[in-house]
């Protein structure tokens, strides 16, 4: 993992719209949270929170985050209406995509042998 000096993982932020910094802080301490699972390979994470200007819109706010993890890229996305509700939606479903590509990649590593038309053992 990409780390800082101070040990904590790096991740980068942009803003659009009316973002104040306390949002900004929230959504580095729950993304930070995530990707300091351990077991897993360095990342590098880059976020995005907009604010709609609009005053018609239901879910102003809006969230992306993309991580590269070793050479896989993990991309999540929500909508809400808060700013700590869609930060908190967004650490969700980072959670539960890293640990969906975690599983997939220990299980694709772990073949004991090759399939019989390889050239493996028969059963």
């Amino acid at each position: 993992m990409t780390t800082s000096d101070t040990g904590a993982p790096v991740v980068l932020i942009r803003s659009a719209g009316a973002v104040d910094d306390d949002a900004l802080a929230y959504v580095r301490e729950k993304v930070e949270a995530v990707l300091a699972r351990p077991g897993l390979p360095p990342a590098h994470a880059q976020v995005r929170l907009n604010r709609s200007a609009a005053h018609h819109v239901r879910r102003p706010w809006f969230a992306a985050a993309e991580i590269r993890l070793g050479g896989e890229l993990v991309v999540a996305h929500a909508q809400e209406a808060d700013a700590r509700e869609v930060t908190d939606q967004l650490q969700d479903r980072l959670r539960s995509r890293l640990e969906r590509a975690t599983h997939r990649w220990d299980t694709a590593r772990r073949s004991a042998a090759a399939p019989p038309w390889r050239g493996g053992p028969a059963f």
